[in-house]
């Protein structure tokens, strides 16, 4: 069935494949990985273009993974984590490095 005139149907030469493996970054290689992204996180917040976006996108992410990870553990950096991005989306952004750096110390 050619569901629209204007395009050839193309369907044979589509190849479905399986979602990738999820990467949970094992034992505390969540900490490295962590790392690097709030260092990039950091470093884009306030490029424009979509720095801000993808910064506080980031930081998020990060937030995000180590509350799933071990919320008790990582309380502290979550709720600098949270900080940091109610800062950047307020585009204070000299304070939403300083938490960004305040969490990356003490990860370790």
């Amino acid at each position: 069935m050619n569901r629209s005139p204007g395009l050839p149907d193309n369907s044979r030469l589509v190849e479905v494949l399986r979602p990738k493996p999820l990467n949970t970054h094992p034992g505390d290689e969540i900490v490295t990985w962590a790392k690097a992204q709030l260092g990039i996180a950091r470093s884009i917040l306030d490029n424009p273009g979509g720095g801000l976006l993808f910064g506080a996108q980031t930081v998020g992410q990060v937030k995000a993974a180590l509350h799933e990870r071990d919320a008790e553990r990582w309380q502290e950096i979550v709720k600098l984590l949270d900080q940091a991005e109610d800062a950047a989306v307020r585009r204070e952004f000299d304070p939403a490095r300083s938490l960004i750096d305040a969490a990356v110390s003490r990860l370790g």
